[in-house]
C-alpha cells in the first residue's frame, strides 16, 4: 500500500506544468481574433480554427489597424483580421495547420501571414481556389512558411 501510494505521489509531481512536454500543447493555447463585426469571411476562418482544435476568442473592434501596429505586422501583409497566440500574430486567413506548426517548432519570428484575401484559403472558400504562401515575418522581412 506504502509503494502504491509513493508511485502514485512521484506520477503526480511528475505531471506538474513544465516537467512533462503536453500530447498537444497547441490546444491549449488561446487564439485572440480582432476583427470587423461585419465581415463574413472573419467569421468562417474563426469556425476554421476551431474546427481545427484551437480554443478561439474574439473582439469586434472597428479598425484592426491599431492590433497590428502594436504586433509588428508590416502593412504589405495585411488582411482584414489580426490573432494573437502564443505571442505570435497571426494575419489574415492562415490555415489552421499552419498555426499548429507554428506552435510545435516555435520559430523566432513575430508571426504569420496570408496577405490579401485569398480565394480558397481558410474563410474564403467561395469561388475556383488560387494558389497562395503562408509567409513567416520578422523585423528583417519574410519568407515562405508553408504553400498551398
Amino acid at each position: 500500500m506504502i509503494e502504491r501510494r509513493m508511485l502514485l505521489q512521484v506520477a503526480g509531481a511528475l505531471m506538474l506544468p513544465g516537467l512533462l512536454p503536453r500530447a498537444n500543447a497547441q490546444k491549449a493555447e488561446l487564439v485572440t481574433v480582432y476583427k470587423s463585426p461585419t465581415c463574413g469571411c472573419c467569421g468562417e476562418w474563426v469556425k476554421h480554427v476551431r474546427a481545427g482544435g484551437l480554443q478561439v476568442q474574439t473582439h469586434d473592434v472597428g479598425d484592426v489597424s491599431p492590433i497590428r501596429d502594436r504586433y509588428g505586422v508590416p502593412s504589405a501583409l495585411a488582411s482584414c483580421h489580426t490573432a494573437i497566440v502564443a505571442g505570435y500574430a497571426i494575419e489574415g486567413h492562415v490555415p489552421v495547420a499552419d498555426i499548429k506548426r507554428l506552435l510545435i517548432e516555435r520559430p523566432k519570428v513575430i508571426g504569420l501571414a496570408v496577405p490579401g484575401m485569398v480565394v480558397g484559403s481558410p474563410g474564403m472558400e467561395q469561388g475556383t481556389p488560387q494558389r497562395y504562401s503562408t509567409l513567416a515575418f520578422d523585423a528583417r522581412g519574410y519568407r515562405v512558411f508553408a504553400q498551398h
